[in-house]
């Protein structure tokens, strides 16, 4: 035993939890902490058109915590601009298929399914898929006249970073500055409904 206590080295005084030159443990940064930029509180002004629901709405929106309120926006959806005609062709086969001459159709939408588009960034920081759950239950429990027609269950149907919210007749995305960057940043691409 005294064999194996003289062959194992005794610790020396650098790998101690104290430096001798100070009182912080060796595993605390002691450098200071960057600071976060901090965003600005204000959300940008509502159109004057929008109608009551998408007021009250936004009103009730802009306080809460896990929102970048400098990022909560209404405005009408833009459509996007129509690419060039496919080449006409006619159907194919014993059934009939493949043809490119759509006729009229009742579908066919000029001015998209939404008269206006709310959209929500959640704050930098915070877990994106739970400030995004949060805002969607805070969306769900919300009491407005007339009462907005908002689906009971979002979880199935949400990604990770982005939910969208069919209330009739605005859609509400709540979403990550990620997906904003990526689809809502530029105003050539168009919202997708």
């Amino acid at each position: 035993m005294q064999t194996l206590r003289r062959l194992t080295p005794r610790r020396s005084r650098q790998f101690r939890y104290f430096t001798e030159s100070s009182r912080i443990p060796w595993f605390v940064n002691q450098e200071a902490p960057v600071p976060k930029p901090q965003v600005s509180g204000s959300a940008p002004p509502i159109p004057s058109d929008a109608p009551e629901p998408v007021r009250e709405l936004y009103a009730k929106l802009a306080p809460l915590p896990h929102l970048d309120t400098s990022f909560l926006t209404v405005e009408r959806p833009k459509l996007p601009s129509p690419g060039p005609p496919l080449p006409y062709r006619l159907p194919q086969g014993r059934r009939r298929r493949g043809g490119t001459n759509p006729g009229e159709s009742l579908y066919d939408m000029p001015y998209g399914l939404w008269n206006w588009v709310v959209i929500a960034q959640v704050k930098e920081g915070t877990e994106n898929r739970g400030a995004i759950e949060s805002v969607t239950n805070f969306l769900q429990l919300l009491e407005v006249k007339p009462p907005l027609p908002i689906p009971p269950n979002l979880k199935g149907r949400m990604l990770n970073e982005w939910a969208m919210i069919d209330a009739g007749d605005f859609a509400v995305h709540v979403l990550s500055r990620a997906v904003r960057e990526r689809y809502f940043l530029n105003a050539d691409k168009p919202y997708h409904h």
